[in-house]
């Protein structure tokens, strides 16, 4: 059964809000959007992220909306690394591809 969430939205944030139900939507068909239209999707919610970066309520807007949180982070990854994981997670994912790095390294 799925669960309803209610979130008092700025206004200001309701496109970044429906565009990325749009993309949650898409996720969940399993390949079936078009990779165009995907892209496409993919920069109108990266240009309403970065419009809105420093908005009070994004973070936990970001923490309801895991596809656009992912983005979120990769946009922000060249100086901030993982800004919205646990530092703990963000350490362990880091030591365990470098260590991945290393074995690959390896004759």
């Amino acid at each position: 059964m799925s669960q309803v969430i209610r979130l008092n939205v700025p206004t200001e944030l309701l496109p970044l809000v429906r565009l990325s139900q749009l993309l949650q939507a898409l996720d969940g068909e399993g390949g079936a959007a078009d990779p165009h239209q995907y892209r496409l999707l993919v920069q109108k919610i990266s240009a309403e992220l970065q419009a809105h970066q420093g908005h009070q309520a994004l973070p936990a807007l970001l923490d309801h909306l895991p596809a656009s949180a992912e983005i979120y982070e990769n946009l922000q990854y060249a100086h901030a690394g993982l800004c919205r994981a646990p530092l703990e997670l963000s350490l362990g994912s880091e030591l365990a591809a470098r260590h991945l790095l290393d074995r690959m390294k390896r004759p």
